[in-house]
């Protein structure tokens, strides 16, 4: 059922009774769980006596746990809530159709088209008189009243299309995403005891009163109360950034909150609070806060948390509307608003497009206004004034006509002009990128995270996991005399050593530490327990042995004693007793120590040789010091054999562990992966800077980065320590200053011993410096919760799948699925991708469009009709783009890619090689165009068609004009594929199929509205030779591209670039576009009384008119609205595309 209830209050008197059975409330125990230490304590001891008190007021047991009784555990859920935080509820089909809907371009061409239909169907009633100008005689009006609809239905079919496929686009990514959460968490078990049983059950099943067995390594699923510990130490850097490890105990500090991991001992806890009251799942619930309470004021004044129950995979999940902090929830709301605006706008690509369509599609408006105006003045002024007719009433109607018919032609002309392809291309792009990177290990969250990356000037990586494999390894050691620099094979060593090795480490170290096979198929082993030992266990297993036969031979209880490991000791001894009576002592630790307790060392036949105090310096000098300066842990392994009596003293420590044999020196390391040397390197040929942030040493650092590429000996860099960091950076109030750190990143390389605050400092401080001309564009790699700021900070977060925490993925873009830096590298090469695809397809598009608008124009202003039709505009516009954006928008990304330097934010989107590209086709077309137009006729011996009277049939003079136009275009989009001036622009052509395909499919479709188009198309059929004069002109676009590509771009200064990035003022426009959210981009334009200039044509083309205002969409999806789509091309790719 549901129920209101005010942070855990219940209301009414249901629930006051379901609270009933138990002795404590939610609300009690949330605000006990926000208590730490000593204060938490003495509120236990106040409200409910001690630990065990509180146990029987939750009617659970100590040392039982719960009985399991399904009943029980439903109440608790019922009471409690259940352990799963329930995920932001999904957009339905519908809204996302509906936010696709809302979209200035999409939104100007309904309202044509519904006016075109209108006036379609409007049949004037008066006869047509003599007096009242040409109009030919009624044959075929019929016709053209019946095909007068197709326009208008046209537009409209194009737009429903558009929204559907932006809507499915969004909901397939959404629903990719919730895919990979859910199977995330079902992987998740946990040990509880029920009924005095110990049995491990999924995380989702916890309640509260659980009795829960913690142990090392375990993250801890939900809040508790210990109730018995030994050493138990927690990390809870997670919650607290705090990377030092919290002890726990019952009678100093037993609160444990779910998030944090246990790092060493165990014990059991009582579960006080699951799900979204856990400390996890407040963090959680303020972090989807943001969004849900927007929606939530506009619903209702007073708010009230409403807990909706559902019943979803046999629990209950709770949706959950914000929990409002008790201090100020309202001032976080607006904080939040704050910060999810700039998540929203950042991507630099849709900014630029969106600017560029925007200022398209003003310059388009006043096209066709002026087109309207010249034509119908023409018009009158021919009518009534050369003619000298004067207005009949009975004319009127027909008057009409011709005005609807230019409207119509002003229309066609404001269609052509807006580029709706352009987010339609966009969206294709990065939907299709995002379905290839999932292969490449990125899974992409969030849309424009995969362009941005392509921009990207740096990245903060992580050492340990990303850099590194996270797993100790050992890779060199020191074996009978010889100094092995890899792992040695079994047969080098003697077999004699060789045993004494396995036995003394497999037995020597605690238990809990092993080596599992691992979870995903041809994954790395997976390492649990201790991490040295485990490294050593691999070098067991490296050597072709295996440590779990000696192990079950010495079980535990067997062993005779054992000296534990800890910090004054620094190494950790173990005695067994030998089948014969004698003792053996095996012994690990650090090298400088246990060589100091040795007297022996094994040499190469096996056999113990003495090992003097200047053996001793010589193996640190050969051995130990080069190994330590590769950053290598040096571990050293020995033995020794005791006589069984007299019994020796085993409390003399100092007694036993001494006259040591030493059996080998190895060193450790958490190894660099593989390719990552090669990522770098192609980082830093891209003009990306690599800059590592760790928590480790300086030394350890160094030694990585060193490895990595990331320093090179001899460069100008600097290494700092976190401390160091912070006081560089600080002035003497302790505030940070923008300047100080200035003078600090450039340089940076290396920052160790770092706190996430230190990351996050720095990744805010690049992308606010102003030092250099480019803002800096920073991508960051982060795992723990702690990483969260720095993540959301970023222009880019990726997230670790495997060693991430769910925080670290909720504010990351992009998630690693293999926790593998070299897959940064491929999403730096699929976001340079996107960007080229747009590049391609916007030199292509603009060509059609500057093209078509100036024919209309000029077609319209001298001839009185347009020579391309309405409907004929729209198949080149709609369907041409549409099918050239898949086909421009799916090029697979190159290599080559990694070449050039990054293109930065205020980059133009048309550089001056495009421009030139652009213009010159244009000028190309245009000369063509106009020369069929004007004396077409003559050269193909037909009839003209120009100055036809109003419902003319198609003539064969307009049909060349429209089929060479379109012949053009398909040729040019050959030459679009290439926009760095190249001269092959078949090179790799073949590679993408579709591309070929949608080609030849266009021109198929080419063929049969030219033959079969009839009225609806105004196309008269071509006889062969007329086709193949077009075909010949369309190939000369090729030819033509090639005269281009040697004019060297520098000759022409009269270029200038469009579609430039923010104007650095803008940034900070930014704000004021929060507040104008609402407002609409066309009317924010009208109110800044923008004065427009019109200055010929040949500006608009070089300079798209005007510095428009930015106006950057609300959000990704919106952007992509400008699309126009046609249903048989969507039906047909789509499979490709989303279906893949």
């Amino acid at each position: 059922g549901e129920w209101g209830e005010e942070g855990g209050r219940p209301a009414g008197n249901l629930a006051e009774g379901r609270c009933g059975d138990f002795g404590v409330t939610v609300k009690e125990l949330r605000e006990l769980m926000e208590l730490r230490g000593a204060d938490a304590l003495q509120k236990i001891q106040d409200g409910y006596g001690d630990t065990e008190g509180l146990c029987q007021r939750l009617l659970s047991s100590t040392t039982d746990g719960l009985s399991g009784d399904p009943a029980d555990l439903e109440r608790r859920r019922q009471t409690f809530g259940c352990n799963f935080i329930p995920p932001k509820k999904p957009k339905t089909f519908l809204e996302l159709v509906w936010e696709a809907l809302q979209d200035v371009t999409l939104i100007i061409l309904e309202v044509a088209a519904i006016i075109s239909l209108g006036l379609s169907f409007y049949q004037p009633p008066g006869k047509e008189s003599e007096s009242c100008g040409d109009v030919s005689a009624g044959a075929e009006d019929e016709g053209e009243a019946d095909a007068g609809w197709i326009e208008g239905a046209a537009i409209l079919l194009s737009v429903v299309c558009v929204v559907l496929v932006t809507a499915f686009n969004d909901w397939s990514k959404e629903k990719q995403f919730r895919g990979l959460q859910s199977r995330i968490e079902q992987e998740q078990k946990f040990t509880v005891v029920r009924k005095g049983n110990v049995i491990q059950i999924p995380v989702a099943d916890m309640v509260v009163g659980d009795m829960a067995q913690v142990k090392y390594g375990d993250l801890l699923p939900a809040d508790g109360i210990l109730v018995q510990g030994n050493d138990l130490k927690i990390d809870e850097s997670s919650l607290t950034g705090e990377s030092d490890h919290v002890r726990k105990s019952v009678d100093k500090d037993p609160m444990l909150l779910s998030g944090t991991h246990v790092m060493e001992g165990s014990g059991r806890m009582l579960v006080t609070a699951v799900g979204v009251n856990s400390q996890t799942g407040i963090i959680f619930t303020l972090l989807g806060a943001g969004e849900m309470e927007e929606d939530g004021k506009e619903k209702k004044g007073e708010r009230h948390h409403i807990y909706k129950t559902k019943k979803q995979d046999g629990g209950v999940a709770m949706e959950m509307q914000p929990l409002k902090s008790a201090e100020g929830g309202e001032v976080e709301d607006r904080e939040k608003k704050k910060t999810s605006v700039p998540k929203k706008e950042k991507s630099v690509l849709q900014g630029k497009l969106t600017k560029l369509a925007v200022q398209i599609g003003k310059a388009g408006l006043v096209m066709s206004a002026i087109t309207v105006i010249i034509l119908m003045l023409y018009f009158v002024i021919n009518t009534f004034v050369v003619k000298g007719r004067t207005w009949l009433p009975e004319c009127t109607p027909i008057y009409i006509q011709y005005f609807v018919k230019f409207f119509i032609i002003g229309v066609t002309v404001l269609v052509v002009a807006v580029p709706e392809g352009l987010p339609l291309a966009v969206t294709i792009s990065l939907a299709y990128s995002v379905k290839k990177m999932m292969k490449d290990n990125n899974l992409v969250r969030h849309l424009d995270a995969c362009e941005t990356m392509g921009n990207a000037t740096a990245i903060c990586s992580d050492k340990t996991g990303t850099l590194t494999t996270n797993r100790m390894t050992v890779v060199q050691t020191y074996l009978g005399d010889v100094h092995h620099r890899v792992i040695p094979d079994p047969g080098q060593i003697n077999p004699r050593a060789l045993d004494l090795l396995v036995n003394a480490i497999a037995i020597n170290s605690a238990y809990t530490s092993k080596i599992l096979p691992p979870d995903v198929e041809g994954g790395l082993a997976k390492q649990v327990g201790n991490k040295t030992e485990c490294g050593l266990l691999g070098f067991v297993l490296d050597l072709q042995r295996d440590y779990a036969p000696v192990r079950e031979q010495v079980p535990e209880e067997k062993l005779y004693k054992v000296y534990t490991f800890n910090s004054v000791r620094k190494s950790m001894s173990t005695v067994i007793k030998l089948p014969d009576g004698t003792f053996r002592l095996y012994s690990k630790g650090a090298s400088e120590i246990m060589l100091k307790k040795c007297s022996y060392v094994l040499d190469a036949n096996g056999e113990a040789r003495s090992f003097r105090p200047r053996d001793r310096d010589e193996m640190v000098k050969q051995v130990i010091e080069p190994m330590a300066c590769e950053g290598l842990r040096t571990i050293c392994i020995a033995y020794r054999d005791l006589a069984p009596n007299p019994e020796p003293d085993w409390d003399n420590e100092a007694e036993i562990v001494t006259e040591l044999t030493c059996i080998t020196v190895v060193g450790i390391e958490d190894p660099v992966r593989p390719e990552v040397p090669e990522a770098i390197r192609k980082c830093q040929r891209a003009g990306i800077t690599v800059r590592m942030v760790t928590g480790d040493n300086i030394n350890t650092a160094r030694a990585i980065a060193a490895k990595c590429g990331i320093i090179h000996p001899g460069d100008d860099f600097i290494c700092l320590e976190g401390k160091e960091f912070n006081r560089r950076i600080r002035n003497e109030k302790g505030e940070i200053e923008q300047e100080r750190i200035d003078k600090i990143w450039p340089k940076l390389r290396v920052l160790a011993r770092s706190s996430p605050t230190d990351k996050h400092t720095l990744v805010k401080g690049i992308i606010d410096s102003s030092i250099v001309e480019q803002r800096q564009v920073v991508a960051v790699t982060g795992d723990g919760t702690n990483d969260g700021p720095a993540l959301k900070k970023a222009d880019v977060g990726f997230a670790m799948g495997i060693a991430g925490t769910d925080v670290a993925k909720e504010a990351s873009d992009i998630i690693l699925t293999d926790d593998n830096f070299s897959s940064i590298v491929k999403a730096v090469m699929w976001g340079r991708n996107v960007y080229d695809s747009i590049s391609k397809f916007l030199q292509f598009q603009l060509t059609v469009n500057v093209v078509a608008v100036i024919v209309a124009f000029t077609g319209a202003c001298i001839t009185q009709d347009s020579p391309l039709k309405a409907v004929q505009m729209l198949w080149v516009n709609l369907i041409m783009d549409t099918f050239a954006s898949l086909a421009l928008a799916t090029e697979p990304p190159t290599e080559a890619l990694l070449l050039r330097k990054p293109y930065g934010r205020n980059n133009p989107l048309i550089s001056l090689t495009m421009m030139k590209n652009i213009l010159g086709h244009g000028v190309y077309q245009l000369i063509i165009i106009f020369t069929l137009l004007f004396i077409g006729e003559r050269m193909f011996n037909i009839d003209s068609g120009r100055n036809a009277p109003l419902h003319s049939p198609p003539s064969e003079h307009y049909t060349i004009i429209f089929n060479t136009f379109v012949l053009m275009q398909l040729f040019n989009e050959i030459n679009a594929r290439k926009i760095h001036g190249e001269r092959n622009v078949f090179d790799g052509i073949f590679a993408n199929p579709i591309f070929c395909t949608i080609v030849l499919g266009t021109f198929a479709v080419q063929i049969v509205i030219v033959q079969w188009g009839g009225k609806p198309f105004s196309c008269a059929p071509l006889n062969v030779e007329q086709w193949l004069w077009c075909l010949f002109v369309g190939v000369g676009e090729l030819l033509w591209g090639q005269v281009i590509a040697t004019v060297p771009t520098e000759r022409l200064p009269c270029l200038k670039e469009a579609g430039l990035g923010l104007e650095p003022g803008e940034e900070e426009g930014e704000e004021l576009a929060e507040d104008e959210e609402e407002i609409d981009c066309a009317e924010r334009e009208l109110r800044r009384g923008q004065i427009l200039w019109f200055r010929g044509l040949n500006r608009i083309q070089t300079q798209v008119l005007f510095e428009g205002f930015l106006c950057l969409q609300q959000e990704v999806t919106q952007t992509r609205r400008h699309l126009s789509l046609n249903l048989h091309s969507t039906m047909k790719h789509e499979q490709f595309v989303w279906g893949g």
